[in-house]
């Protein structure tokens, strides 16, 4: 194995028996912090007890799977390293490995009365903090021990002001990684990384910075760039969809999109507030406002927001394949981001309201994480949802941990 100084730094503590209880690799994207954990991992968990527990953990088991588990079996072999997701356990040098999701405040229940040798956490600042907590009261074996990654969040994240911020109060090693400590990666990539993050982003995800997100949430967004009228003339190869963000007082924001596998272009909007008019349409209306929006054109698929069930039915009983658009905010808006400034997303001058909450979208300073302020935001959910569900599907160029979309 070839290590970086940084992985190498991290090796020898390894080596001369200094790591702690809770070791945390924090950082940028694309620095190697994850490879070199699951190294480390996999070199501690040889030299401990086989007949002690052990336990792995993401955000989801999927998440898992994708970042950690397939690496494993790579970097060890699978004389050496086997899973399986359906029993959610693993075995590693004849170590028995439970597989845990820790996505929402009730996963903590999920480790109750374990008895663990040694615990890794991929993603840590995607964890409830129960869930943290309740596996550190796990580590109750002599000598047992935690290894984490994560990338940075807000300065009010618990784990930045709980563990990270008291590491000296702690048995805690915690060690920062950054993209440019990754020697191994070519230099054209990681220049291409740097140019996709911008704003809170690059400062999180390139520089390594635990900061706030603040100002508005889209600064890449240009009217002169990104607003212009394109030419439907050679429509052969594009694909028609329609992206929906629900409302019934509050605003009902539809776009449709043309997407050639390139480019992502809204042709046209349609835009209601219920409140505003004070006429909330039903069920039926809305989906014949969609039907005046699809234009003849054959849609692939309407991108509905989760939430509207009754909507999506009535989507349904018209023939529409729907699917429903995938809702985390924070990661959808990295998406947006990033498509925005590699000019994937195009608007057509007619969607006016779409270009004007653009303008408006701001992040919530007064939160204690990052969350959009609940205003000027439902073309901008529609917009998120397309991203998040087409655009980051047929993406040519989609990383593990690395890109955006």
């Amino acid at each position: 194995m070839t290590y970086t100084k940084k992985q190498l730094q991290l090796m020898r503590l390894w080596q001369r028996r200094k790591l702690r209880r809770i070791n945390l690799l924090e950082g940028s994207v694309s620095s190697g912090k994850t490879w070199i954990s699951l190294v480390l991992w996999g070199f501690w968990v040889a030299t401990m007890p086989q007949d002690k527990l052990y336990l792995m953990c993401g955000k989801s088991l999927t998440t898992m799977k994708r970042n950690c588990l397939v690496l494993l079996e790579e970097l060890f072999g699978s004389s050496n390293f086997t899973f399986s997701m359906a029993a959610k356990e693993a075995v590693l040098f004849g170590r028995r490995i439970l597989l845990e999701g820790a996505n929402d405040a009730r996963s903590e229940s999920k480790i109750r009365g374990l008895t663990l040798q040694g615990a890794y956490c991929d993603e840590l600042t995607l964890f409830p903090e129960d869930f943290f907590a309740m596996l550190l009261s796990r580590l109750r074996v002599p000598g047992a021990k935690l290894i984490a990654t994560t990338n940075p969040d807000s300065p009010q994240h618990w784990l930045k002001k709980n563990y990270i911020g008291r590491s000296d109060q702690l048995d805690m090693l915690v060690m920062r990684f950054l993209l440019d400590d990754n020697t191994t990666l070519d230099p054209a990539y990681v220049e291409a990384v740097k140019r996709e993050y911008t704003g809170v982003f690059y400062d999180r995800f390139v520089l390594g910075e635990w900061c706030l997100a603040e100002g508005i949430i889209y600064p890449q967004f240009d009217p002169v760039s990104h607003v212009r009228h394109l030419d439907a003339a050679d429509d052969s190869h594009a694909k028609w969809y329609i992206s929906v963000d629900y409302g019934t007082l509050n605003a009902f924001s539809a776009g449709l999109w043309r997407y050639d596998g390139e480019i992502a272009y809204r042709a046209a909007e349609w835009y209601y507030s219920g409140r505003e008019t004070r006429r909330p349409l039903t069920n039926a209306q809305y989906a014949d406002q969609i039907d005046k929006l699809a234009g003849g054109h054959k849609i692939e698929a309407v991108i509905v927001d989760p939430s509207a069930a009754s909507f999506i039915a009535e989507l349904f009983s018209r023939g529409y394949l729907v699917r429903k658009g995938k809702n985390d905010v924070v990661d959808g808006i990295r998406r947006v981001s990033t498509a925005l400034q590699q000019g994937r997303l195009l608007f057509d001058p007619s969607c006016q309201d779409c270009i004007r909450e653009f303008g408006m979208y701001r992040w919530d300073e007064k939160a204690g994480d990052d969350r959009p302020i609940k205003e000027n935001d439902h073309a901008m959910d529609d917009v998120r949802y397309f991203v998040s569900t087409i655009l980051r599907e047929q993406a040519k160029f989609e990383r593990i941990g690395g890109g955006l979309l």
